[in-house]
């Protein structure tokens, strides 16, 4: 137990210094790739695999790991590049999304690096809109993609966004038509996802792709003599996004005086005792895994009705 405090200490000392830890593969001999080590449970050598009849051709099988069942996904298929071959020689990456815990199938595992997110950047222009990138960095003159996994899940296992919730009472109804909602999210899908959510309630929606694009528009809002809190009922923030992630977004919002009550709701696929751990140490509000349509729904709504309430 000792230990496991001690890496939460460790980690949480990066809250609200805009940094992370990334653990770099390969699909192939060329590409370098990327991924947050929140996510990461552990790597292991390609496990057995049990071919399961009617999947996702990106789903390779399954395999028992620690006593469980885990889905396990040619992250190379999924991106749209050629299969892996030679699987007992390529990497398992058992990862946690959204509350779900898989593995991805990547043909080499390198090291882990601690970056800040600042040096996370959006993918470069011109790049379309089929891509699978949520930000692209530089390491040693290499160019290190880090994938929209959430892009991927959603193609090989889409979540259901019909809201089985409903505002209920005519008050809150009229409360919400005359609200807003300040969202911030690197990911298209995840963006599209909320924004669906959210007009379902007939809630407005103000989007913005990351945290540093979000806090000049906070600022903005504050030069023109705007209050945050007045023009938005909250703020729903991922907190994986290149140039600053939503911990350093937060902690900036509360340090300053113009926006610090503005409602916070974390939103994101990382999970477990570290984020939350992180979540009370920045200030938010509130924490919520992603993507359930009811779940968020809800917190909105919850919202919605204790602004009423002061």
């Amino acid at each position: 137990m000792a230990g496991v405090l001690d890496s939460v200490n460790q980690r949480t000392q990066l809250v609200g210094q805009n940094r992370l830890e990334l653990l770099l593969f390969r699909l192939d001999d060329k590409q370098l790739y990327g991924i947050n080590v929140f996510k990461v449970k552990e790597v292991l050598q390609c496990p057995r695999l049990t071919v399961m009849p009617r999947s996702s051709p990106v789903v390779r099988g399954v395999a028992n790991i620690r006593g469980n069942t885990l889905s396990i996904l040619d992250l190379s298929l999924a991106t749209g590049k050629p299969a892996l071959e030679n699987l007992p020689n390529s990497f398992a990456i058992i990862v946690e999304y959204n509350t779900k815990v898989l593995g991805f199938l990547v043909r080499s595992v390198e090291r882990i690096v601690n970056m800040n997110w600042e040096s996370i950047l959006p993918p470069p222009k011109g790049v379309g809109n089929d891509h699978y990138l949520t930000a692209v960095t530089h390491l040693e003159g290499q160019m290190v993609e880090i994938i929209d996994v959430e892009k991927v899940l959603a193609e090989v296992a889409p979540v259901s966004e019909q809201l089985s919730v409903s505002i209920g009472d005519e008050e809150t109804s009229s409360k919400a038509s005359t609200s807003r909602v300040l969202i911030v999210d690197d990911s298209s899908v995840a963006r599209k996802q909320i924004i669906r959510c959210l007009q379902n309630l007939g809630i407005e929606v103000v989007a913005q792709n990351d945290g540093r694009q979000a806090l000049t528009y906070l600022q903005k809002l504050v030069a023109e003599g705007k209050k945050p809190s007045e023009e938005f009922v909250m703020m729903i923030s991922d907190i994986e996004m290149p140039e600053m992630d939503g911990y350093t977004l937060t902690t900036e919002v509360r340090q300053d005086p113009s926006m610090r009550d503005l409602h916070i709701l974390l939103h994101t696929s990382l999970s477990g005792v570290f984020n939350q751990s992180m979540v009370k140490r920045v200030g938010a509000d509130d924490f919520l895994a992603k993507f359930q349509a009811d779940d968020l729904a809800n917190r909105v709504i919850e919202r919605i009705r204790a602004t009423d309430r002061k």
